[in-house]
C-alpha cells in the first residue's frame, strides 16, 4: 500500500545566535504514515515532538530529508514544495490541530468552524449548522456561538479550534498536545471524532499530554528520545 507519508531522514536543528551555537531538534527520522494510521511520536520534553510536526507542516524548513506526501494531484515533498503549493494543502488535505488557536478579530466562534467548509464550496447556511453541530459536540455554550474567541477562556478556545480543524476530514492529521486545556466531556468528544476519522481513512501523527486517550487508536510509537529505536508496534509499547 502507497503511504499517505513518507518521511525519510529528517533532520532539524536550530541556531541560537545570541549564544553562537546551533543544536538539534531531531536527526535523520525516518518512518511512513498508512490512510486510516494512528502514529504517536513520544519523547522526554525538549526531544523534538512538536518541532518534528511543525516541520511536516511545513511551519519549519529542514535542513535535511524528504516529507513525500501522496496528495490528490500526485508526490510532493513537503520539505522542497513552493509556499503557495503548501497553502493550498493546508486548505484541502493537510490538517494541524494545536492546543493555540490563532483567531481573527471580529469573526465569531462559528463563523470560525464554519469557514473550512464554506472554502470547500458548501453553502453558507448549510456550512453554518454543521459549525453549530461541533460547537455543541464540543461543548461550547450556545450563547457563545455568535460571540468572539478571542475574548475566551483558553479551554473554550481550544474546543473552538478543535471544531474548526476536525469539521471537515483531511487526508493527513498532525496533532500537537490537543487535549491540554479540555474537560472530561471535550477529551472524549475529540477521541470519537479521531475514532471516526482514523475509520474514514485520515492519517494521523499526534502528540497527547494524556495519551492514555487514545490508546486504543495507537498503531506505531514512534519515540524521539535518544537512541530509542525508530519505531515500534503498538503492541510491543507501554504508552
Amino acid at each position: 500500500m502507497t503511504p499517505v507519508l513518507d518521511i525519510r531522514g529528517l533532520t532539524k536543528g536550530f541556531t541560537m545566535h545570541h549564544l553562537g551555537q546551533g543544536f538539534a531538534a531531531f536527526d535523520d527520522i525516518s518512518f511512513a504514515v498508512a490512510a486510516g494510521e494512528f502514529v504517536l511520536l513520544k519523547g522526554a520534553n525538549g526531544a523534538g515532538k512538536s518541532t518534528l510536526l511543525r516541520t511536516l507542516y511545513r511551519s519549519y524548513l529542514p535542513q535535511a530529508g524528504q516529507v513525500l506526501f501522496q496528495s490528490d494531484h500526485g508526490l510532493i515533498d513537503l520539505a522542497r514544495a513552493a509556499d503557495v503549493d503548501i497553502t493550498h494543502l493546508r486548505r484541502t488535505e493537510i490538517g494541524f490541530v494545536t492546543q493555540f488557536l490563532v483567531a481573527r478579530p471580529r469573526v465569531s466562534a462559528e463563523a470560525l468552524v464554519a469557514e473550512p467548509l464554506r472554502v470547500a464550496g458548501v453553502p453558507a447556511e448549510e456550512a453554518l449548522v454543521e459549525a453549530r453541530h461541533w460547537l455543541r459536540t464540543f461543548g461550547v455554550k450556545e450563547n457563545l456561538w455568535p460571540a468572539y474567541p478571542t475574548t475566551f477562556s483558553g479551554g473554550e478556545q481550544q474546543k473552538v479550534n478543535l471544531a474548526r480543524a476536525l469539521i471537515r476530514p483531511q487526508k493527513l492529521l498532525l496533532l500537537d498536545e490537543p487535549t491540554a486545556s479540555l474537560d472530561a466531556n471535550a477529551r472524549a468528544a475529540l477521541v470519537q471524532r479521531l475514532a471516526d476519522l482514523k475509520a474514514q481513512g485520515t492519517a494521523m501523527i499526534g502528540v497527547f499530554h494524556h495519551p492514555g486517550d487514545v490508546e486504543h487508536l495507537i498503531d506505531r510509537v514512534v519515540d524521539l528520545s535518544p537512541n530509542a529505536p525508530a519505531t515500534e508496534d503498538r503492541h510491543d509499547v507501554v504508552v
